[in-house]
């Protein structure tokens, strides 16, 4: 995937994000977005994987797992909020789902209010 295609790829996801944003509101569980936005990014012809996978490995051992939201396109980890506001550790979680996963851009997303908010996380290359 060249840099033209990430991005129009993250812009694609962003609109699907806005568009879960004016259907449903704020205020409903992260899950509830969850679900819908894997709608919304299917329906555009994304390929999409909920509660994507990544082991975690110390010294060639398996020691852990996380758990994304989202996986699109195989490029794209999506993680889903609704709080008041991101704190340190929505992005040193997204960051750890970029280094278990060899990934290195994430979507940090949050429902909580009227207007929703996102922060593109990047793991240094």
């Amino acid at each position: 995937m060249n840099a033209n295609e990430r991005e129009s790829l993250i812009h694609k996801v962003i609109g699907a994000v806005y568009e879960v944003s004016n259907v449903l509101g704020a205020g409903f569980l992260e899950k509830v977005y969850e679900r819908a936005l894997f709608k919304e990014l299917h329906h555009v012809g994304l390929n999409v994987q909920t509660q994507a996978s990544f082991p975690v490995t110390y010294k060639g051992d398996r020691v852990g797992e996380y758990f994304a939201d989202l996986l699109v396109e195989e490029y794209l980890v999506v993680e889903i909020k609704c709080v008041e506001q991101f704190s340190s550790q929505h992005l040193a979680q997204c960051l750890n789902y970029l280094k278990a996963s060899g990934k290195q851009v994430a979507l940090l997303i949050n429902f909580q209010r009227p207007k929703v908010e996102f922060k593109r996380v990047v793991l240094g290359l």
